[in-house]
C-alpha cells in the first residue's frame, strides 16, 4: 500500500517544522516573528495590510508586534494620513536579525533537503507553492 501524500507530507512537515523552529530560535525568532519581519523587509506596511498579508487574527499580530517592538526589531508609527492606523517599520536591528535568520534557515534547508539536487529542490518549492496558493492550507501563520 502506498503512503498517502498528505500523511507523508505531514510527517516530513513535523520534522521540518521542528528544525526550522530550532534554527529560528537560535536567531532569537519564532516562526511568526520571522514571517512578520520578512513582510516588513520590503518597506513600511500598515498594520491592517500586514494582517491581510499574513492571514492572521489581529490580536495574534498585535502580540507578535509587541514582542518585536520590545526587542527593538520593529517600530509602529501613526499613519499621518489616518491617525487611527499604524504603520509598521522594520528597524536596522530587525534587518540584521532577519539576515541571521536567512543564514540559519539556509543551513536548515541544507540539512532537510540534502538528498535532493538543486533542480529537485526548485521543483519541490514550486509544487508546494502551488498547493499553498490553492488556498487549501489555511492560515499562513
Amino acid at each position: 500500500m502506498m503512503t498517502k501524500l498528505g500523511v507523508l507530507l505531514a510527517g516530513r512537515g513535523a520534522v521540518a517544522g521542528a528544525e526550522v523552529r530550532d534554527a529560528l530560535a537560535g536567531a532569537g525568532l519564532t516562526m511568526r516573528s520571522a514571517f512578520t519581519l520578512t513582510h516588513l523587509a520590503g518597506g513600511p506596511v500598515n498594520q491592517q495590510t500586514l494582517i491581510d498579508l499574513l492571514g492572521v487574527d489581529p490580536s495574534a499580530l498585535v502580540t507578535v508586534l509587541n514582542e518585536l517592538e520590545a526587542a527593538g526589531l520593529v517600530s509602529r508609527q501613526r499613519d499621518p494620513a489616518d491617525r487611527r492606523r499604524h504603520i509598521v517599520v522594520i528597524t536596522a536591528a530587525g534587518s540584521r536579525v532577519l539576515t541571521v535568520a536567512d543564514q540559519v534557515l539556509d543551513k536548515a534547508d541544507e540539512n532537510l533537503f540534502a538528498a535532493l539536487s538543486p533542480s529537485e529542490r526548485e521543483q519541490l518549492q514550486g509544487l508546494l507553492a502551488k498547493v499553498a496558493d490553492s488556498g487549501s492550507c489555511g492560515e499562513k501563520y
